[in-house]
């Protein structure tokens, strides 16, 4: 970054508005139009918001909480706050009371931006606990009519006061941006909690415009890209991708409808850049399986034969590599029939570049949309590192590794296999947790990840899972979890997966299934059910499910470090995990310890000689109530796959 080049969100939100005032920043469908607004008509609605807070009272180095669904008006306050020097903590948007309560308490927030009644009504519900709050905006004016609360404001009329404090003093908004500093603090990210409770990550102008300049460079990116902004505001992957690198190169984003129109909103915007997690690109991948089943039988004999041929050839033509003319035919054949129209149907055909983060995606998984031609690439980072760490090169794409480190990046693997960091996007700090700064973060700038990873013999990461969860079978084999879970939730009908093995004998697995996908497998075979537990007790269910395991079992067998990590026994439960029951969090990662021991009677019972298991288990109903689910839950035995070769030694990570 070069002296005069500017440091903060707001000063390159002026520099856009200078530079292309009339090209479009961001966009939003409602009532299913598209509405649009150029980066001065957004620097415009941004500086009305910032007088408006100003006038109310808000001072530099305050907190404004953001919570909603993905909303112009939302990325608004972020850049509005940050021009008045304050730190913007956006709040998952499905955050129960204690989750939101203790983000507001714990970040100390004064103010707050909600987009709508809903989101207003759990900040009126636990205001009294956040002694702190002291004003509260809501976006969306529809049901807040007869709301008297003194503290209650509407986004419109406070930039109204904002447009009349301008008025008054019309350099205010630019005097104020010039005293913001790259060392400022930009944001406060929560992570997800996966292991206790969340903690805010510090970053800075410098952290996130550093990284997020570097990837564009990178990939080669412009300000002519099209993002879709549709991943919670709170998540770190999603202010990288809407917001951060939207204002370093000047593109456009784009705000779906509602979470329900997501696919359709895809379609019709068709992204140039395009980011999901793993779970995205599973469930969509799980409606494709779904509508396949539905069609007639010389679609599926297609879509099956053109898909083996992608298989086969789809990855070296992707990579530019040399493929003998008869498969270049068929699979330019196979591309005008089935993956072309697929890619339009799903969103992706324009797409240059996309990624998948946040957790390890199964190889079968990444491998499927590479075959499709569709630029699928793994990176790797996380909160504290701005994200980028390393990214796949084109041409040099694995299915198991995630790269190389990318420009001013360092990694290193430490004794006991965990990787560490050194960039200039890792954090300043935990947020008022300065234990849990110094086990992170060692005072030469090195950064503990937590994942456990080495090199291969290309240079290239590969990240085996959370250094915590990496274990031994009671023989000293390998067990890497994550690994053998997403080779299950590649089947369209799992829709989660959770193994046990470190210190057991074998390895067993819980399974969740996909209620859509195998809902509509039932339903063509006549099967009855009333219910998610219905369903998936079903014998039948289990047969499904058990071919899926055994599928598994023959791949695992064939790689020597895993093959004794073949799944003996599983069960289905009677429930989807869910994160209001604490047992995923916000960002559905699978919180292991928890749902250990809250199904500790069904994991004893895995292991033993029990064809069944009981359990008793509080749920969460959606308005808030509670209730008890009992069951008995059958277990079933998996054969493993010969033939088996010698466990592979390993030292876990301490």
């Amino acid at each position: 970054m070069t002296a005069s080049a500017p440091d903060t969100f707001p000063k390159l939100l002026l520099e856009h508005a200078r530079l292309r005032p009339d090209r479009p920043a961001n966009r939003e469908k409602d009532y299913g139009i598209w509405q649009s607004w150029t980066w001065a008509e957004v620097a415009a609605e941004v500086e009305a918001l910032a007088g408006g807070l100003s006038a109310m009272g808000f001072r530099r180095g305050d907190k404004l909480a953001i919570i909603g669904d993905n909303r112009p008006r939302l990325y608004w306050a972020i850049a509005a706050t940050q021009a008045l020097g304050g730190v913007p903590v956006p709040i998952y948007q499905d955050s129960i009371a204690d989750e939101m309560a203790f983000v507001l308490d714990h970040a100390e927030v004064r103010f707050a931006v909600a987009e709508d009644q809903e989101q207003a009504d759990k900040l009126l519900a636990i205001k009294e606990r956040c002694p702190l709050l002291e004003t509260v905006i809501f976006s969306d004016p529809r049901g807040m009519r007869h709301y008297d609360q003194l503290f209650l404001h509407g986004y419109a009329s406070v930039q109204e006061r904002g447009r009349e404090f301008a008025h008054d003093d019309r350099g205010f908004f630019a005097r104020e941006i010039a005293k913001g500093r790259g060392s400022d603090i930009a944001i406060i990210l929560y992570t997800s909690g996966t292991t206790g409770r969340p903690k805010g990550v510090v970053l800075t102008f410098d952290n996130i415009i550093s990284t997020g300049q570097n990837a564009l460079v990178f990939e080669g990116l412009t300000n002519r890209e099209e993002v879709l902004a549709y991943l919670p505001m709170a998540w770190i992957g999603e202010h990288i991708f809407s917001y951060a690198q939207a204002y370093c190169a000047g593109f456009c984003a784009s705000c779906p409808e509602s979470g329900a129109t997501v696919m359709s909103d895809l379609r019709e915007l068709g992204p140039s850049y395009f980011f999901a997690p793993p779970r995205i690109f599973e469930n969509i991948l799980t409606q494709v399986m779904i509508r396949m089943e539905d069609a007639g039988w010389v679609k599926r004999k297609l879509f099956h034969y053109f898909l083996g041929v992608a298989k086969r050839v789809g990855l070296p033509i992707l990579d530019r590599q040399r493929v003998p003319f008869a498969d270049r035919v068929l699979y330019w054949l196979g591309n005008g029939l089935v993956y072309g129209p697929l890619k339009n149907t799903l969103g992706l055909s324009r797409v240059r570049v996309a990624y998948t983060a946040g957790e390890a995606i199964g190889p079968d998984l990444f491998t499927f949309y590479r075959s499709l031609g569709i630029n699928l690439k793994q990176l790797y980072g996380m909160t504290e590192s701005s994200v980028f760490l390393c990214i796949q090169k084109d041409g040099e794409v694995k299915p198991d590794t995630v790269g190389r480190p990318i420009k001013d990046v360092e990694i290193r693997v430490a004794q006991d296999g965990e990787v560490l960091f050194k960039s200039p996007g890792a954090f300043q700090g935990y947020y008022r947790n300065s234990e849990a700064t110094a086990e992170t973060k060692q005072s030469d700038g090195w950064v503990h990840t937590g994942d456990s990873g080495f090199f291969d013999g290309d240079g290239q990461l590969k990240i085996i899972d959370r250094a915590k969860d990496v274990g031994r079978l009671e023989r000293g084999s390998l067990f890497a979890p994550k690994y053998i879970e997403n080779k299950l939730k590649f089947f369209a009908w799992i829709k989660e997966a959770i193994v046990f093995g470190d210190g057991r004998p074998f390895v067993a697995a819980f399974l969740n299934i996909d209620l859509e996908a195998v809902g509509d497998w039932a339903e063509r075979r006549n099967l009855a059910y009333a219910s998610y537990q219905e369903l998936a007790a079903q014998t039948a269910v289990y047969d499904l499910l058990q071919g899926c395991v055994e599928r598994v079992n023959r791949d695992l067998a064939a790689e020597p470090a895993v093959a004794t990590s073949q799944i003996r026994r599983f069960l289905i439960l009677h429930k989807e995990l869910d994160a209001d029951d604490g047992e995923l969090t916000r960002t559905r990662k699978v919180r292991r310890r928890i749902i250990a021991a809250r199904y500790q009677p069904l994991v004893d019972a895995l292991y033993s000689d029990q064809p069944a298991g009981r359990i008793e288990t509080e749920i969460t109903f959606e308005d808030g109530r509670k209730g008890r689910l009992r069951a008995e839950l059958g277990i079933r035995d998996v054969p493993t796959s010969l033939p088996m070769v010698e466990p592979v030694a390993f030292k876990k990570a301490s």
